[in-house]
């Protein structure tokens, strides 16, 4: 009977011995963990929150940012608009010399190609900025005078009408769960439809003038750009396909401000009435 006990003994003891060897070592303190390091560690859960909610003020910057230079380049245009448009002395001194309608139109297709294709002057402060003021000048010289040949009742409707779509694209753009910056190709497709009918009717129009073929090319064009300007909008939020970088906050601001501009010169065509 001893001896069993005395068994029994020797076991729990084992057994006691052999469970303390199984407990694992204590966690380091707050003070060893972080001995000899100069930052402290963080883990993987906070690091993404960090950078995303650094990304979304990055985001939110860039989109005020290009808002906020389109709103002065409409302010800019629709002052120019609006002067050619009910200034007489000023609409007959540009319906008079064409001249200045071309040459504002190679300022405007020279500083077009550079904001678009050069990287290095869209990037660097501040000649991305002079460009673009020179820019938005020669085509709101452009839209000005095209206005100043509709009557003012036209072009006052029309600027409505712009502004309205525009307001509601845009609306759409940020709230809407469908994603337009994934049907690029519809979008190329489209302009090359464009493309081969403004050929068409640069070929037509001289010998025959058909009025629905017009107003049929300008309803085709408003809503291409309709389109674009969802497109370039979509890009501007980040959470899409295909995203912009916010470096490139000339860029998109140039992209929107072109894509209305085009919305008003289509709806000028469709709804405006010319000058008799």
């Amino acid at each position: 009977m001893t001896q069993g006990k005395l068994l029994l003994a020797n076991k729990s003891t084992n057994g006691s011995s052999s469970g303390q060897a199984l407990v694992p070592p204590a966690p380091p303190s707050y003070e060893e963990a972080t001995a000899g390091t100069s930052a402290p560690c963080y883990n993987d859960v906070e690091m993404l929150t960090e950078f995303t909610w650094d990304d979304r003020n990055i985001r939110r910057v860039f989109i005020r940012k290009v808002y906020t230079i389109l709103l002065i380049q409409l302010i800019v245009t629709l002052t120019i608009v609006a002067l050619f448009t009910f200034c007489d002395p000023v609409k007959d001194y540009i319906q008079v010399n064409p001249g200045w309608y071309w040459a504002s139109y190679i300022v405007f297709f020279v500083t077009y190609l550079t904001l678009s294709c050069c990287s290095a002057p869209r990037r660097q402060f501040p000649w991305n900025l002079i460009l673009l003021a020179i820019f938005t000048l020669s085509l709101s010289y452009m839209t000005g005078m095209l206005s100043s040949f509709y009557n003012t009742k036209s072009v006052v409707m029309c600027l409505g009408i712009t502004a309205a779509v525009c307001l509601l694209v845009t609306i759409f753009s940020f709230q809407t769960k469908f994603d337009v910056t994934s049907y690029q190709g519809v979008l190329f497709v489209f302009c090359m439809v464009m493309f081969i009918s403004g050929l068409v009717l640069a070929l037509v129009l001289p010998f025959q003038y058909v009025p629905w073929l017009d107003a049929v090319y300008a309803v085709l064009g408003a809503i291409l750009f309709t389109m674009f300007l969802a497109f370039d909008t979509q890009l501007l939020m980040g959470n899409k396909r295909y995203s912009m970088s916010p470096e490139e906050y000339v860029f998109a601001t140039l992209n929107i401000y072109l894509d209305i501009i085009y919305i008003f010169s289509f709806f000028l065509q469709i709804f405006g009435r010319k000058q008799e």
